[in-house]
């Protein structure tokens, strides 16, 4: 085989499967931001995987879950969310703590975040008002 052979057969072998990739639809990325660690709040993971089954999504067959979790360090809840930013997450979703829902909200400002609260999220800033479009405040 002549090395102009090799290199033309070399380039179609890498590229076919790069195309072949780029055809595949792209599933919507969830980011799933936690101030505790995938040891103590498996559980919540867990729980939070099944209410996407139960709504039709399956993880890996109709989207993507990005876990990212802080360890309890709460310092590093903004890094964490600014990488979900960089991974162009779809949706950011926070759980039940407040200073994660916190560092996603000053985060973006164009990502949805969903979060749990005990408290009122309109008093404490997180949105607009309680209706149906309640929108996310600049951070």
């Amino acid at each position: 085989m002549k090395r102009r052979e090799f290199v033309s057969l070399f380039g179609a072998a890498v590229t076919w499967p790069l195309a072949a990739r780029a055809q595949q639809p792209t599933l919507p990325i969830v980011g799933f931001l936690n101030a505790a660690s995938p040891d103590q709040f498996a559980h919540v993971a867990r729980a939070f995987r099944l209410g996407l089954n139960e709504t039709g999504y399956v993880e890996e067959r109709d989207v993507t879950i990005k876990y990212r979790w802080a360890e309890g360090q709460y310092n590093r809840l903004p890094a964490l969310a600014a990488d979900l930013i960089r991974r162009r997450v779809n949706v950011i979703a926070t759980g039940s703590n407040i200073v994660a829902a916190t560092a996603a909200k000053t985060a973006t400002q164009t990502i949805p975040i969903v979060f749990l609260t005990g408290s009122d999220p309109v008093k404490d800033g997180f949105v607009t008002s309680l209706n149906n479009r309640a929108a996310i405040l600049p951070a």
